[in-house]
């Protein structure tokens, strides 16, 4: 990896928004002497394309919003040479020159430090129909622009039926927002459910919610072509239906847009360029940041591509402090990946590794499920939210967390996502001060809760089934149901023994004959009630596990179909 010496004179930028710019703001902070030249391909330098989806859905009306800075407020303020409309198309680091092609034509631009920051493009699958004229992607300011005039009420020919291909955080925001605006949405998704990254569980209610919306939801099935008519495309999917569309929004992931300078020889791996821990690349006087590097998970070490603002944000001021002044940077820290989406009234939110990369990664873990409220129940508006959370199995390392409510959950994430970067344990949580009055949390906190469900598993006190393993379990283990008897007839699952909580103490015998030797798997509502049993049964003499997440998350993983009324 290449090293800084002596200050550079001239630092090069390729590519603005996140990283591009904050490295470049960064360094003109420290060094009022150097030349700072920013060349972006786009129209714009720095815009908030976090924004566009709602700007295509009216929430942000104006098309200046999204505009962080311009060229010349950056001059002004910054001293920044920024030049939009300019490609690099080449690099020679022998020579330590780029080629630019810009509204003059192409020309050479020298550096002393150069700064890789070109961002992602839109993955486009090899889709028959796709250069259809009503396919779009929403990467840019043009792009929202290009939507909001297709269903502008005033436009000659208004779209009206949207499919969005793609059901990850762009394509959700993007199908609600088309579904704000008042077209009919399908949204279509080749995993088994949207939001990949989240687990099942967690995605079932954000289905549910997006079907409250209006969207049509179809998950597990790949689109097959795209049929171009006179007035209309029709999508083809996989199993045979058919989706009439005015417009299609292609969201089915980005690659990193890194040819030029692969192959000018700087290192990549799977087209996302390889870095060191203060963001230099193989190439001496070259550095990358942003959504074209590969990123070393902080949890489980796998390296991938990670497309968030916070991080490229981060390592592009990393980077420059790098190059200015190296002996004090900071190494760039490997990303916990926290992201959160709103769907409709809910929010979902994640930050560390999910259960697949866990998997991958060979790390044993314990998954805690909980339904705590946002703030005391007793406090009116009292709502549950969902929380999954993923320990490392022996010393309760928090791996990573997952959150879907109404209220509240950005806060527990936020915090979840701080114990994570900070090493601590699910027991480290139990001692968390945090702020506490009726309206906005509860004396036990949700993320207290964590810690102490967590602590309880760690240390034996409590073990855990999965409503995954029900399908198994039920032949083998006897499954006791402590709900009340008005919870048990609403639904529950085929061949479970009913006996309220409160009266096991005295029932354990009838407990003992139903199970006949066999281990009893105990649930509830939400994981409580079946703990409190689970710890009778225990200190009974019974093989007993409490259902992680109860009822509740039960019917997110096997659905109501399964249950008996």
């Amino acid at each position: 990896m290449s090293a800084a010496t002596t200050p550079p004179r001239r630092i090069v930028i390729v590519g603005g928004v996140a990283a591009g710019m904050s490295a470049a703001a960064r360094a003109r902070r420290l060094d009022e002497d150097a030349e700072i030249i920013v060349l972006e391909r786009g129209e714009h330098v720095s815009f908030a394309n976090c924004g566009l989806p709602y700007y295509v859905g009216g929430e942000i009306q104006d098309e200046a919003a999204l505009l962080v800075q311009t060229p010349a407020k950056l001059r002004d303020a910054l001293d920044l040479d920024v030049r939009v409309r300019h490609d690099v198309i080449a690099l020679d680091p022998a020579r330590r020159t780029v080629a630019v092609r810009g509204p003059q034509g192409e020309k050479q631009l020298r550096y002393d430090a150069l700064i890789l920051a070109p961002g992602a493009a839109a993955v486009r699958p090899p889709l028959p129909g796709l250069d259809s004229p009503r396919v779009s992607t929403l990467r840019t300011v043009e792009d929202a622009v290009r939507l909001r005039a297709r269903i502008d009420a005033q436009a000659s020919r208004p779209a009206r039926r949207a499919v969005v291909l793609g059901a990850g955080f762009i394509g959700l925001e993007a199908a609600e927002a088309l579904s704000r605006q008042g077209l009919e949405v399908d949204l279509v998704e080749l995993a088994p459910h949207v939001l990949p990254p989240l687990e099942a569980e967690m995605a079932a209610p954000v289905t549910t919610e997006l079907k409250r919306l209006g969207i049509s939801v179809h998950a597990g099935v790949a689109a097959q072509a795209v049929e171009q008519h006179e007035g209309h495309d029709t999508l083809v999917l996989a199993d045979g239906r058919r989706i009439e569309a005015d417009l299609i929004l292609l969201s089915v992931g980005v690659r990193p847009d890194t040819a030029v300078f692969e192959t000018a020889g700087v290192a990549c791996e799977r087209g996302a360029i390889l870095v060191d821990e203060h963001g230099r690349t193989n190439v001496p006087h070259v550095y990358a940041a942003g959504d074209a590097v590969l990123s070393a998970d902080a949890v489980t070490g796998l390296r991938r591509p990670v497309a968030l603002a916070g991080p490229a944000n981060r390592a592009g001021r990393g980077i420059a402090d790098h190059i200015l002044r190296p002996a004090s940077a900071r190494p760039l820290p490997a990303p916990v990946g926290t992201a959160i989406l709103r769907v409709g009234e809910i929010t979902a939110a994640l930050t560390g590794a999910n259960a697949d990369a866990l998997r991958a990664s060979g790390i044993h873990t314990d998954t805690l499920h909980l339904h705590p409220t946002q703030h005391a129940g007793y406090f009116p508006g009292a709502t549950q939210m969902a929380l999954v959370v993923h320990i490392r199995r022996g010393d309760g390392l928090l791996l990573g967390a997952q959150a879907v409510g109404r209220e509240g959950v950005d806060k527990r994430i936020d915090v979840l996502a701080t114990a994570i970067r900070a090493g601590l344990t699910a027991a480290d949580l139990i001692d968390l001060d945090l702020a506490y009055s009726p309206v906005y949390g509860s004396a036990k906190d949700p993320v207290n809760l964590v810690g102490m469900v967590g602590a309880n598993v760690t240390d034996g006190t409590l073990a855990l089934w999965y409503a995954q393993d029900w399908e198994r379990l039920r032949g083998e283990t006897l499954v006791l149901d402590v709900r009340s008897a008005a919870e048990y007839a609403a639904g529950h699952l085929p061949g479970a023994l009913h006996i309220p909580h409160t009266e096991l103490r005295g029932r354990l015998d009838e407990v003992r004959a139903a199970a006949a030797g066999r281990p009893v798997r105990v649930l509830c509502g939400s994981g409580v009630r079946s703990h409190i049993a689970h710890r009778l049964l225990t200190q009974s003499g019974f093989d007993s596990a409490s259902l992680s997440g109860g009822m509740l998350t039960a019917r997110a993983v096997l659905g109501d179909e399964v249950l008996v009324a």
